[in-house]
């Protein structure tokens, strides 16, 4: 397999600020020749009805498109869980059939976030809580081959905790979702993410970061693809080998600013007492060699809410996320339906 043979696409959450629903979504990566989409919420369906889903999976075939599905938190010890969604069991069942209906043989989901490291119940009790509903699908997801991917989303797990949480629920119907921006909150180079989930892995979020020495320990920010100091060329030789059959969606999240890592303070550590010191010296390393993004960025800033300044967000959501396509097809060869 060559880089020109891995489908490129985006997860919808990239273009947020637009609010946009299914059809539109997909209207928009035809435009840009896309191989494939992600919706990564049931929000972005106007409904769940049979009907509905096949019509959107006919115009992504048609335009010779794969999908994949996609749901949030599953955890429902996380802070993260919404008791709106039923019980855990119930919303990766709607998930799974909505995926299934849609032609997508990967859905997305998430166990919680960096709030979880943290007091009470825990990150080994969230991890144990992630388990058992993703044990208790397993029929159906074998039965409608669909693999529930879990994203390491926003902080929660390591990428050896989340390994180890899909060995636990079962690595035949459970995968990997893996985001290439998240490793930065948990201080871990994403090139030892795709190491250690690349073999499970069947879709991504693929981002860009920057990541730099600072008194207190690192400070990281995202940024376009391209933007950043992640080398995606060696990560996308590495991503060949690994998960051949994953599809590489951006997900685009610029907007926000840097983000302080203090491990220089002993209190950093509490959130992580297992972190592993050969894994965290490479991350340490990415931080050396790393700078800050010096481009112009306009910054999310919910004290400074006005429709211009939301409109700025959207067009910088679409700008950037169209720049990241071109670095994937220019310098990555990444893609199929553009040639």
């Amino acid at each position: 397999m060559t880089s020109s043979q891995i489908r490129l696409g985006f997860d919808s959450y990239s273009l947020r600020g637009f609010k946009w629903k299914a059809a539109r979504l997909l209207e928009f990566a035809i435009g840009q020749k896309l191989d494939s989409i992600q919706f990564s919420s049931l929000d972005d369906f106007d409904t769940l009805e049979t009907a509905y889903l096949t019509n959107i999976k006919d115009q992504a075939s048609k335009a010779r498109m794969t999908i994949d599905g996609g749901i949030g938190c599953i955890c429902p010890a996380s802070k993260s869980w919404s008791t709106k969604n039923g019980t855990p069991e119930e919303y990766l069942a709607r998930g799974i059939r909505a995926a299934h209906a849609l032609g997508a043989t990967s859905m997305r989901c998430y166990m919680g976030a960096s709030a979880d490291r943290l007091g009470a119940p825990g990150i080994e009790a969230c991890i144990e809580a992630t388990i058992k509903p993703l044990r208790a699908v397993k029929s159906l997801a074998d039965d409608l081959n669909v693999k529930v991917a879990v994203e390491n989303h926003s902080g929660d797990m390591q990428a050896w905790e989340l390994r180890e949480l899909i060995e636990a629920a079962g690595k035949g119907h459970v995968a990997a979702n893996l985001d290439t921006g998240n490793p930065m909150w948990v201080v871990e180079d994403p090139m030892t993410t795709l190491e250690v989930l690349g073999p499970y892995t069947v879709t991504t979020h693929i981002r860009d970061s920057v990541v730099f020495e600072h008194p207190r320990g690192a400070a990281a920010q995202w940024v376009a693809l391209g933007d950043g100091v992640i080398d995606f060329k060696k990560f996308v030789a590495r991503f060949i080998e690994l998960c051949p059959h994953s599809t590489m969606q951006l997900e685009n999240i610029t907007g926000r600013p840097p983000t302080v890592l203090a491990y220089l303070e002993p209190g950093f550590w509490k959130a992580f007492p297992k972190a592993r010191a050969h894994e965290f010296a490479r991350f340490v390393e990415l931080a050396r060699t790393g700078h800050p993004y010096m481009g112009f960025m306009v910054v999310e800033d919910g004290a400074n809410k006005s429709s211009e300044n939301d409109a700025a967000l959207r067009d910088q959501q679409r700008r950037d996320l169209e720049r990241g396509f071109e670095f994937a097809r220019k310098t990555l060869d990444v893609g199929i339906n553009w040639r």
